[in-house]
């Protein structure tokens, strides 16, 4: 489950993370005063307006401008709140901004007037190779981790944590050494790693990415940005943090479908898979790929498919314009064949006007009494029990 920025930092400072003074806002007039709570407590004369969607890139895409008047920052939030806004991550159709978070600037002078910042990476993870949890991290803050990966590898490096001992402090001094820092912000840098793994461990996340950690100038290391995700297995004991989810931001096929207990995930092809079992589902988006065609979406019906089920996934399926057939693949383990099929032709005809043609791969425990009620059922159905067969129905249908 994905967080917004302002929400992940909640969970930081729960943890005791330093972040910088924000107030998330949801019109002009919060966004001012806002603006003003926060110059009342921290004395700042400056702000960033920063848009709140689940997709980074927000500041290439004109989603991140700093403030430097109260007059600014009602421009800025005019400008922001409700624009659609384009990154690399949102695809070209972009994201409606509904939240924006007024932040205090941290780009101030210290005491002897000079501008002395410097921005970091990191990350932790779960090195799934390993088992074991890592923190990335490195000097090029700021910038796209890809990039540096691509064009500086040597300025990346990882920290693999034992989880018998949980992060050490000399893991935590190692990684302050290694970005190069002294003095003050060296001992900021240290705290900040160590507390930062807590709340990561504590909330139950499955990665969490600073980009950039700051250091400002008078040598404070703060949360300059937070990027969240939440194991959603997780969430039935994490109850408040559970709470945070925007519906908004997701795929609505996506939340239709967990509904229904369904596990969806909407892809880019023109053949739509209905499979019970997760392996099962990539091989049958394999055999699409290896006809001609290309799997429009992952549904993993699980191991109890019903014809109520079985209809939910053909209406999330349809939704898709660009699916030109649906494919069925069922192994008949747990569930058997023959309600499969019975579910297919009745879910079949209770949408009606299916316009596209339905591939049905029935295969284990009654698979031949399966493939007599299909084939008996009068619909624009065809069969098919081998993998052959059924990779012959998409070349043939696509």
């Amino acid at each position: 489950m994905n967080l917004h920025e302002f929400q992940g930092k909640q969970i930081l400072r729960k943890f005791g993370v330093a972040v910088p003074e924000g107030i998330v806002a949801e019109t002009v007039e919060e966004a001012v005063e806002a603006a003003k709570k926060i110059q009342a407590s921290t004395n700042v004369t400056s702000w960033a307006v920063k848009a709140q969607i689940h997709a980074g890139g927000r500041g290439k895409g004109g989603g991140v401008k700093i403030a430097k008047s109260m007059s600014e920052v009602e421009q800025f939030a005019g400008e922001i709140l409700g624009m659609q806004l384009i990154t690399h991550q949102t695809g070209p159709v972009g994201k409606r901004v509904n939240k924006i978070l007024i932040e205090q600037s941290i780009f101030y002078p210290n005491d002897e007037g000079k501008i002395d910042v410097a921005e970091y990476y990191m990350s932790v993870l779960l090195n799934r190779e390993t088992g074991r949890n890592i923190i990335m991290y490195s000097s090029e803050g700021g910038m796209d981790i890809e990039k540096v990966a691509a064009e500086t590898p040597e300025k990346i490096f990882k920290e693999e944590i034992d989880p018998t001992t949980g992060i050490l402090p000399f893991q935590a001094r190692k990684i302050a050494f290694n970005l190069g820092l002294s003095g003050k912000a060296f001992k900021q840098m240290s705290k900040f790693v160590v507390l930062l793994y807590k709340a990561y461990e504590k909330s139950d996340s499955s990665m969490f990415e600073i980009n950039p950690v700051f250091k400002t100038s008078d040598n404070l290391i703060l949360a300059a940005d937070s990027k969240v995700k939440l194991d959603e297995d997780a969430l039935f004991r994490q109850k408040e943090f559970a709470a945070m989810r925007d519906v908004t931001e997701e795929d609505p096929t996506e939340l239709e479908a967990g509904k229904f207990g369904l596990n969806f995930v909407k892809l880019d092809g023109n053949v739509g898979c209905m499979v019970n079992g997760a392996g099962l589902a990539m091989a049958t988006m394999d055999i699409i790929k290896l006809s001609g065609g290309n799997p429009a979406n992952f549904l993993d019906v699980g191991g109890t498919a019903n014809a109520e089920t079985v209809e939910a996934g053909f209406r999330i399926i349809l939704k898709d314009p660009n699916v030109k057939a649906i494919l069925i693949n069922i192994f008949g383990g747990i569930v058997r064949c023959d309600r499969v099929a019975q579910g297919v032709v009745d879910a079949y005809k209770s949408i009606g006007n299916i316009r596209v043609p339905v591939l049905v791969r029935l295969q284990g425990t009654n698979a031949i009494e399966g493939k007599e009620i299909i084939d008996n059922a009068g619909l624009k159905v065809h069969s098919a029990i081998t993998l052959q067969e059924a990779a012959n129905l998409v070349k043939s249908n696509v």
